[in-house]
């Protein structure tokens, strides 16, 4: 079955109130075997010993200087466990897993047979309800209906992840009878939610408390060692990390080209100094803009940010849903 994709690029005032997102740049990593959870509890900053089948979990996966490869959502799916992720990161991520998972029994590849999509919006749970009969009063966070896997996302807005092979996914998602958009509108979702978003060229630049990993419940600081685990500590504990997690907003007059490791400036009087690097970005329709980008943690909320190599586009700190604050 083919389902119509809207081009349409909205901002977040123009979406309407339930809708669909193809996510066909997203992807997982799947782990199977024997040894699939000892093997992946000393690689990821998650507790993984804790992630049920209804469970989910939020985790970084870092090289041995404690640089994050990826950040994921960790479910379990019919026996696997599953990091679920952009592909832009899984490539480094997967290369490193298997190198070292050689030495345990686990199978450790990309599941490329599954597709993605979310479904978002106030109605959320009520259109899952009716369109899935099995799905119980009481959601709990992953749910699996036959073949699919309904995963709730925690935030501003009611949103889902739903997973399954490519034929029963498109059946099931063409009895919402709602718009669908392009990936792209993901971007803008992740954004506002805060969930950090790594390019290709945002690999292994940032520990995780960089990317407020510590402020959305993805990271255990009492499960033990993993891969990185010495220099995350060391930045929870001794005060160290000077970055942190924003998401700006600013509207433009044209078309801008933001690519991920673009710099943002700060004015500080009259000249303007570097406050950070570009992660990923959205821009609407109306040319509005929404960027996500590391920057320096005790930046003031009133400070003005621009674009470096377009600096007429002034950008303002938009509130995350949770607190950065170092408890």
């Amino acid at each position: 079955m083919t389902l119509s994709i809207s081009s349409v690029l909205p901002n977040a005032s123009q979406l309407p109130s339930n809708y669909l997102v193809a996510l066909t740049d997203f992807s997982a990593i799947s782990l199977t075997g024997e040894d699939q959870s000892t093997y992946l509890q000393g690689q990821v900053t998650c507790d993984v010993n804790s992630v049920t089948d209804s469970s989910l979990s939020i985790g970084a996966h870092c090289d041995a200087k404690g640089k994050v490869l990826s950040v994921f959502r960790l479910i379990n799916r019919l026996s696997s466990h599953l990091l679920l992720q952009p592909k832009s990161s899984i490539e480094k991520s997967l290369t490193a897993l298997k190198k070292f998972g050689v030495f345990a029994k686990v199978e450790i590849e990309q599941s490329s047979d599954l597709h993605f999509y979310a479904l978002v919006g106030d109605k959320a749970s009520s259109l899952l309800q009716q369109h899935f009969r099995q799905v119980p009063d009481s959601l709990t966070p992953v749910i699996q209906v036959g073949s699919t896997t309904c995963v709730y996302l925690a935030g501003q807005s009611e949103h889902y992840l739903l997973i399954d092979e490519a034929v029963p996914l498109h059946d099931k998602v063409a009895l919402f009878d709602l718009p669908i958009f392009s990936h792209a509108l993901w971007q803008l979702v992740e954004i506002n939610e805060g969930f950090p978003l790594l390019e290709k060229s945002s690999i292994e630049q940032y520990v995780p408390q960089m990317l407020n990993l510590q402020a959305i419940n993805g990271i255990s600081f009492t499960k033990g060692c993993y891969l990185g685990q010495e220099t995350v500590a060391r930045m929870q504990y001794l005060g160290r990390n000077k970055r942190a997690l924003y998401a700006l907003s600013a509207q433009a007059e044209v078309t801008v080209k933001i690519n991920a490791g673009d710099i943002i400036e700060q004015q500080l009087g009259e000249n303007w100094r570097k406050a950070g690097d570009v992660l990923t970005s959205y821009q609407a329709d109306d040319l509005s803009l929404a960027v996500q980008a590391v920057l320096s943690s005790d930046i003031g909320q009133q400070t003005k940010l621009r674009l470096k190599k377009t600096p007429e586009v002034m950008f303002s700190i938009t509130e995350l849903p949770y607190s950065i604050e170092q408890k």
